[in-house]
Formats: C-alpha cells, structure tokens, sequence
C-alpha cells in the first residue's frame, strides 16, 4: 500500500472511534446531568460536545514574540499557510487554529463558534474582542488529516506589559490547554526572560503540565558554554513558577527547515528533534487514551464541586442574615474544603483552586444551589468505579492495532528519521513506497535533473562509489556537510532512493543533490516524486511495479 493511499482517508483514529463513542455515551449519560444540577458551567468550563469527542488530536503552540512558533508549525507540516507571518517583532497577532480541508480557506472566529463540526462552540463567552482575533486555516495537508495545529499570538515581554489585549488572555490559553492533547511551549535560547504575562500564562497550564512540553530552541546559534547556562537558568525558572518537585524536561532543538549552524552540540540537536517528533507522532494513537484521561479527571472535579455546593446550601440560613453569612462561608472556604475531604474522602487534589473558587462565589445567590442528590452520586461513583474500568480491554484491543498503524507523513514520519539511524543503514524503510501517478505518457516527460547531472556525477565519483551505487553511509555522511536537518535528509533519501535498495545510482544520486539544492534554496519539497523528477532509468519499472499493484 502507497503513503498516499495510506492517508488519503482522514478518519486515521479509525480503532479510537469505538473508545471515543463509549465516553460519549458515558458522558451525557452520567456526568453532564450532574454539571447542569449543580451549575457546573458558571463555575468551571461549559458542558462537552459532539465535536470535542470526535476532533483530532490538538497541538497548542506558544511562547513569547521571536521564539519561532509559526516557523515550528510551518517545520511540522512543511508548508506556508494563510496569514502567517515571521519576524523578530511580534507578528502574530490572534489565534490560529489549523485544521484540515479540501479547499484552502479562513474561517472567522464568530463563524467558528456556531459551526457544530468545530469544537469552538463554547469559545463565545469571550466576546468580540476575542472572537476577532480567532480564526481557522483550513487546507490540504497530509498531516493536518490526523492533528489539528493551535499558533497563538506572542506572549509580551516586560517591556510591553502595560499593553492590553481586550480580551482575558490566560483564560483562553486555560481553555484550550483543557482540550488539546500537547502544549508546546518554546523559548528563545538568546533572551531567556519571564514577564508578568508569561508568569499569568504559566498559571493557566497549572493542572496541565503533563500535556506540556518545553522548548529551548535556536539551540544552534549559541556554543555549548553558553546553552548549558540558558539551560539551566530555563530548568530554575520553570521549577519557581511551577513549585513542583520534580524537573520538567526541556527539548533543546532548532526545529526549521533551513540548514543549522556548525556547533559542538550538533548531534544533541538532532537527538531531542527525533525524541520531540516522536512524542507529536503519537498523539492520534494516544487520542482515546488522553481523551478517557480529561474526562476521569473533569469527573473528579464535578464530584468535588457538588459537595462544595451541597455544604454551603446547607449552611445557609433560611431567612436572616443570608448576605453575611454567604461572606462569612467564601472567607472560611479553605476550612470547609478541609471538612468535605475529611467528612467525605474527597482527595485534595480534586478540588478547584480556592482563590479562583472564592471569586466566582462572590457573584452567585447560595439560596439556589442545591443539596446532594443521592441518585446523581450514586450515578457519578458507578462512572468512575465501574464504567471507565470497562473501557480498558478496549483500549487494550486498540494497543495490538496501533503497531500496524503508519506513523504521520513528512517531517514526522519516523520512518523518516529511521533512516539515517545508524542500525538502518543496510535495511529499506520504503519497500511499500509506491506513486499513484498512472499516467502512461511519464516515460516521455523531460528529467528536470538532465541539465545539471554532469555537475552532480562530479560529486558522485568523488565519493567512490561501489559496483556504480553509493552506501547509505557514505551518503548520509556527504549529506549532513549540508546542515539541513536529518529528518529533511531523511526525506530527502526517501524521495531519490527510487527503487528502494538502500542504495544510490548515479541518477538517483543526482536526483538528491538537486532536492537538497531545490531545499537550500528555499522551495518546499514535493511530498512524492512528480513525474519529471523520476530517473528515466527507474520510469519503466516504477510503471510495471504500479502494473503489477
């Protein structure tokens, strides 16, 4: 079966859809009745939807203004997209989800919050001022078929932060950061700073941080000495803001397409990359997974949620002094969370933030909240008893299905980067690969290579090659004198090892030094080989393989 073939059908979650439609269910027939009667809502987040069970794995990207996030989205699907723009000033302004489609498209924010597809409904409340600046790309990607991309504007410096958004800037990263599957938080490994609104920002991912991961990127541009001291100022900054025991990874990297700059860490660049992609490479397989994972977690919360609801309505007076004693219970509140995990063996670690508690209380009449009800307790406890522990031998089922599953195309691929491994040298990572082009007049198209291929033989004979063919080795060791990064060689060999022997000829050799020429120029590669590209000794049995399929 073809790559293309592979991923041209976009439900690729395919074994997910079954765990998927089981939490569905499990939802509105257990929880979202519990969230309406206590006013969950007013709270904490809106109610679930359709669309944020049945979405594709979501990926936020941010970080302050300069540290590369749309050039690590444009890295990851190896393509521009609309209203993207670069540049040390801060250039994106608003948030941009990318989302697949046939037809290349932008969507509005106010649009997005009515389309019932989108998992944006519940994003109105925000407000024009938001809403404004929130849109959606859609276009046709192979990757997009299987994750969805969040950009999101700069996070502002010290230097700008008197400036004001118009709209509750931490609340939206909140928002998303309850959905998505990854949060990637990239910093520049030139100016290492903390502002007031990253520190707010970091505040909205609290509760989060097992979907985040940290980025210290443009790795390339400073030497060892000073990349082990950004790093470790980065590694003490993050442990003061998250006042969490233990060390959180940072992914050190240079994630663009162009080549990087010779430095002693080039290898550790290469590395983190690979282990970085590997981790985005399996969210459509983890998709279920994170899913059941957010929905156990949001259950937790209702139940603490109702019991702190059920306590206050019960000490409320009947009809005296109703408004200072509603003061009086929101100021011993820390108190009365102590006495519900006590009465009730609620851990701590269900309950909402107190201060953040205490606010929303302010605004809300105590005389219409309600009292335990013991059939909706009872309903809860059997969901997270019973009814979640009976999705596990599905997604056990779906664990044995995910080793037949391809990884995602492009940059991603890990059979990509497979191939410039050192244990995959001898070994064809592209034996299944075959084009789609069926038209019978590509053995007459003119090879694009022809003009150049004496320039190019010059190189190839300098290499010594053995029986007419060059070894992976020596290949992969000419090719990274470029400085592209590995998983854009990896493609590179993918795309010129036409008959997938693990081995170049003179055409195929010349048909990827032009590629790595075409790429350091600055064009995008092709994701398969046109037909003008194909080596005409490799066009007649390229067409008698595909004969043969």
């Amino acid at each position: 079966m073809s790559l293309r073939r592979l991923w041209s059908n976009p439900k690729t979650l395919g074994d997910v859809n079954v765990v998927t439609e089981e939490l569905k269910n499990l939802y509105y027939k257990r929880l979202m009745p519990i969230e309406k009667y206590y006013a969950f809502s007013h709270f904490h987040s809106p109610c679930y939807e359709d669309a944020e069970f049945d979405n594709k794995p979501m990926v936020l990207v941010m970080g302050q203004y300069s540290t590369g996030k749309t050039t690590f989205i444009r890295y990851l699907i190896e393509q521009d997209f609309l209203g993207s723009r670069v540049g040390p000033e801060p250039t994106t302004d608003c948030f941009t989800a990318l989302m697949h489609g046939e037809v290349e498209g932008i969507i509005p924010g106010n649009a997005l919050t009515v389309d019932p597809k989108k998992p944006f409904r519940n994003l109105d409340p925000f407000g024009n001022a938001f809403l404004n600046r929130f849109q959606c790309v859609q276009m046709p990607n192979k990757v997009l078929e299987s994750v969805s991309i969040i950009d999101t504007p700069g996070i502002l410096t010290a230097a700008r932060r008197k400036l004001s958004r118009g709209y509750d800037f931490p609340a939206v990263l909140r928002w998303f950061a309850e959905r998505v599957d990854r949060i990637i938080l990239l910093f520049d490994a030139h100016k290492l700073e903390f502002s007031d609104e990253l520190t707010r920002a970091f505040g909205a991912l609290c509760g989060h941080e097992d979907k985040l991961r940290v980025v210290l990127n443009k790795a390339d541009r400073v030497d060892s000495q000073q990349l082990m001291r950004v790093y470790g100022s980065l590694m003490w900054s993050l442990g003061k803001v998250f006042k969490t025991p233990e060390v959180m990874r940072v992914y050190i990297g240079s994630f663009w397409s162009e080549p990087r700059q010779v430095c002693d860490h080039y290898q550790l660049i290469e590395v983190e990359e690979e282990d970085l992609l590997a981790d985005i490479r399996n969210l459509p397989r983890n998709a279920a997974v994170r899913k059941l994972n957010d929905l156990v977690k949001r259950a937790r919360l209702v139940r603490a949620h109702a019991h702190i609801i059920s306590y206050l309505k019960k000490e409320m007076p009947t009809i005296f002094c109703k408004e200072s004693k509603k003061h009086n219970l929101i100021y011993q509140l820390p108190v009365i969370f102590t006495k519900i995990q006590q009465q009730h063996r609620v851990p701590a670690g269900d309950f909402p933030d107190c201060t953040k508690m205490q606010e929303k209380l302010l605004g809300q009449d105590f005389s219409k909240f309600k009292t335990l009800k013991p059939s909706l307790m009872a309903s809860l406890d059997k969901l997270l008893a019973t009814d979640i522990a009976n999705l596990v031998p599905l997604l056990q089922q779906q664990e044995l299905r995910k080793e037949r599953k391809k990884s995602l195309p492009g940059v991603l691929d890990g059979e990509f980067l497979g191939t410039f491994r050192r244990e995959l040298y001898k070994k064809d990572p592209f034996k299944e690969f075959r084009r789609d082009d069926e038209s019978g007049e590509a053995d007459f198209v003119e090879w694009a290579v022809e003009k150049y291929k004496p320039k190019y033989d010059e190189i190839f004979y300098n290499l010594s090659p053995n029986d007419g063919k060059l070894s992976g080795t020596k290949v992969r060791e000419w090719m990274t004198t470029t400085l592209l990064p590995s998983s854009v060689l990896a493609h590179i060999w993918r795309l010129s090892d036409v008959d997938g022997d693990g081995m170049l000829d003179n055409e195929e050799f010349a048909l990827a030094v032009h590629l790595i020429e075409g790429k350091l120029e600055g064009h995008w590669l092709p994701r398969e080989l046109p037909s003008h590209l194909v080596p005409p000794s490799k066009r007649l049995s390229t067409s008698s393989d595909e004969e043969q399929t």
